[in-house]
Parts: C-alpha cells; structure tokens; sequence
C-alpha cells in the first residue's frame, strides 16, 4: 500500500504550500505529491492524470478537501466511483473525516454515509462554482453592452490531434509521446486537450 498526496490550486499564480505542507504532515513522501495549477472543472489534468495511471489496490490518496479534487459535481462523483470502486483504492479528505474510505472499508453504514456526505458537499462545490460563474457572466454582459469584445480563438482540430487525443484518453499512450507525435510541448497538450474537451462539449459532441 502507498499513500500519495493530491493538490491542486486554481492558477499558476496560487500557492500550494499549505496543500503540500498538510500531505507532508499525512506523513506522505515529497516525490508522492503530485501537484496540478488548473480550474478544477475538467478532469484534463497532467498531474491528476499521471497519479491515477500508478494507483494500485489498496493504495490511498490524499486531498485537503473535496473541492480540490474538482468542482464539477457529475465529475467528482465519477471520479470517486472510479478510485474507489473499480480501482479498489481509497480516499482520505483530510477536512472532512466523514469521507475517508479507507476507515470506513468492509462497513456498509459508514460507506453509505460516506457517499451521502460525498453527494451533498460535491453539489455544494459545484453550486458555488456556478454562483461565480453567473456574477463573472452578468459582468461580461455589461462589459459587451459598454463595447468590448471578448472571445478565444477556435482551436484548430486536425485529424492526426484528433487521433492522439483519443489514443490518449483510452490508455493506449501517454501525454508525452502524444505531445512529441504531434511536435508539441508535454503542457501544450494538456492545454489543448482542456481547449478541445470544452470545445465539444460546447457542441454537444
């Protein structure tokens, strides 16, 4: 069994050095701290998406608290399911014991309590993020109404992205060899994975 740590700040200008410092009081070693500086609404995340492909049975992770390990409800839910289900791992919410698998395996009641708790604060997360996202909305309206333009260039998708993405999401290569077949940098990919993720599902794709 081996415990790693996961943190996660919104931006590259956040710090996370309390994150870090909690998982090293968790008595977690540096090199099992995998460190991601992303929104957490997408899963699309190197660090998150290397640490999932070394977990092995019985292994654990560690988060500070549920909304660092993402915001957006369904997805939570999700990945949860996958650590602790399928993979067989378990999951220590160093704010919130209630939801530490790990004490509650084998015991029916704690796990359904758990996952109660689980439901009620991923939708609490996901509300919050939501109520920012409506004040950030009604700001750009106002800021379109006083003229000015806003809007990201269309990523441009070929057939060989398209290709490395899939093979990618599937297991069957890593980030790194899909960045190098496709002459991009390791980050590149990952932002572009985020990019062509949202794109779709803009598009109901």
């Amino acid at each position: 069994m081996r415990k790693y740590g996961y943190v996660r700040v919104s931006s590259k200008d956040q710090n996370p050095a309390r994150q870090v410092e909690a998982m090293l009081e968790m008595g977690i070693q540096k090199e099992d701290i995998y460190v991601d500086k992303v929104s957490g609404k997408s899963f699309l995340r190197p660090a998150y998406h290397d640490l999932i492909h070394k977990l092995k049975v019985g292994d654990v992770i560690c988060i500070k608290s549920i909304d660092r390990l993402g915001r957006n409800y369904q997805e939570i839910l999700e990945q949860w399911r996958k650590i602790v289900k399928e993979m067989e791992a378990n999951i220590i919410v160093i704010d919130m014991p209630l939801l530490n698998t790990a004490s509650v395996n084998g015991d029916l009641t704690g796990t359904f309590v758990a996952d109660l708790v689980l439901q009620i604060l991923a939708y609490v997360a996901e509300t919050e993020h939501s109520f920012i996202k409506s004040r950030q909305a009604e700001g750009i309206a106002l800021a379109r109404r006083n003229g000015v333009q806003f809007g990201r260039k269309r990523v441009e998708v070929t057939n060989m992205f398209e290709k490395m993405f899939e093979e990618w999401e599937n297991g069957r290569i890593s980030a790194r060899a899909a960045a190098g077949k496709l002459h991009i940098s390791y980050s590149t990919f990952y932002r572009r994975c985020r990019e062509y993720e949202e794109q779709r599902n803009s598009e109901g794709i």
